[in-house]
């Protein structure tokens, strides 16, 4: 997939978001797609755990309004499997963007391994983009 770019945004939601990081962009049709990811500390009793989300950022180049489909998947980057994090609808007017726009969430127990999501999008009867890829370091500091 080559390298991917990382942009880091943050959610001003509440006191206690992530930084959220945005991977490279793919498109299809009318639709720009980027995935991006966080990693929030928290515990499960005395295990440190990340709540790792992913979250979509997409942009209607067209000239009309459109609906948005997207999903979000998941995996530990050594051995895992992809796993479906979620999915979602939103509504684009001509050349809008929506998001960072959270799709799902996991919560892990910490370990020194790299996490990845994963999105893709598409307008209404259009095909699914590419996969627009984001990661991180699970618990990195």
């Amino acid at each position: 997939m080559g390298a991917v770019a990382l942009t880091v945004l943050t959610i001003p939601a509440n006191a206690h978001a992530a930084a959220v990081a945005c991977g490279g962009g793919v498109s299809t049709g009318r639709v720009a797609v980027n995935g991006c990811i966080s990693a929030e500390r928290g515990s499960a009793g005395r295990f440190p755990t990340r709540e790792i989300t992913a979250y979509i950022k997409a942009r209607n180049t067209g000239t009309k309004g459109l609906n948005i489909s997207y999903e979000a998947f998941f995996r530990v980057v050594d051995g895992g499997h992809w796993e479906k994090l979620g999915n979602g609808r939103s509504y684009a007017g001509a050349g809008q963007a929506i998001g960072p726009v959270e799709v799902g969430s996991t919560t892990r127990v910490c370990g020194p391994v790299k996490v990845e999501i994963r999105v893709h999008a598409r307008a209404d009867g259009g095909v699914w983009s590419g996969w627009s890829p984001a990661s991180t370091k699970q618990c990195q500091t």
